[in-house]
């Protein structure tokens, strides 16, 4: 079956062709770092705008790429949510014009069940049951996939999202927008153990993350600090950056001994960050687990991964109707 995955969840416009739901035959993402770069992070009424700028002549460089055209299309999956409405709108609504022009079966995902099929993408390829860390600008959560398509949430983040906080500490510290990298590069010449950090635990002790004290803490030691020097500035980012991964490694760790699962996946977009692949690699290492951790291109949002979730879908029979709307709060459990 090849199918046509589009994604515009929050700012980045994407189309992919898949074959047989893993054989990438293009991949195309148009990114919008540089409209969004001034703000210190993405303005939904600029990223929706863009959506409807550049959604078709991506649609048509996907197609060119993979060689494939309109009619030899077998079906279309799109991101339904979760994510901003105004962004998701407008992928939905060009896949039902175009399920619906050329009578093509259509099925909306689950943007982070997405970032999950990208796992599939490459071999070796993960058996149930697996947990799953999805942690991305938007999402930081676990997830135990006992079989394909059912899924539990194990535990989430209770205010902001792991690549939201990378995001607002890099704005602390004037090193501009996405965040994840730049605090990655800066962090190479800084030191992880600088500046001592607080690592969240819940009283209840439930296996959920949370953000917003790390962030609230590096904001107060750079107003005491400033005029911060360039060699502050990356103590900052790595001890930031460690403790943020100290964070998400520590809390995937416990939750995979206490379910007695072996299997581990890693995705979303701050998946692509070394330190946190090297330390979660790390400890997959010394307990025996099996890590799978999708290319830093397939981490970030993409369209193929939603059309290996929606090729799963389609295959499992589930079909949308042509008054499918975008759900920008959508759980996937």
């Amino acid at each position: 079956m090849i199918i046509l995955g589009i994604e515009t969840s929050c700012d980045e416009t994407a189309a992919a062709v898949l074959a047989g739901g893993a054989k990438v035959l293009a991949s195309v993402v148009a990114s919008q770092d540089q409209i969004h770069a001034p703000y210190g992070g993405v303005v939904p009424e600029l990223a929706s705008r863009r959506h409807v700028e550049v959604i078709l002549p991506v649609i048509q460089k996907a197609l060119g790429d993979a060689g494939v055209s309109l009619p030899g299309l077998e079906g279309i999956a799109v991101t339904q949510g979760p994510g901003l409405v105004g962004s998701l709108l407008v992928g939905c609504s060009v896949a039902k014009s175009l399920a619906y022009v050329r009578r093509l079966p259509l099925v909306g995902v689950n943007h982070l069940e997405g970032h999950i099929y990208a796992a599939f993408l490459q071999e070796p390829t993960p058996s149930y049951p697996f947990l799953a860390l999805v942690v991305s600008g938007g999402h930081t959560a676990l997830y135990l996939a006992r079989a394909p398509l059912r899924y539990e949430l194990v535990g989430q983040t209770r205010d902001d999202a792991a690549g939201e906080a990378f995001d607002k500490v890099a704005k602390l510290l004037g090193l501009g927008y996405p965040g994840g990298p730049v605090i990655e590069s800066t962090a190479r010449s800084g030191d992880p153990n600088a500046i001592q950090l607080p690592v969240a635990q819940m009283t209840d002790g439930a296996p959920d993350f949370s953000f917003s004290g790390i962030k609230t803490a590096v904001s107060l030691h750079v107003k005491r600090g400033r005029p911060l020097s360039p060699g502050q500035v990356a103590d900052i980012a790595a001890s930031f950056q460690a403790t943020a991964v100290k964070m998400l490694v520590r809390k995937t760790v416990r939750a995979a001994l206490r379910l007695g699962v072996r299997r581990v996946v890693l995705t979303g977009g701050v998946a692509a960050n070394k330190t946190l692949r090297g330390a979660l690699q790390a400890e997959a290492t010394e307990r025996g687990w099996e890590l799978f951790i999708p290319p830093p291109s397939l981490c970030t949002d993409n369209a193929a991964m939603i059309a290996a979730a929606g090729h799963a879908r389609l295959e499992a029979g589930e079909r949308a109707s042509l008054t499918m709307n975008a759900l920008p709060d959508m759980r996937l459990a």
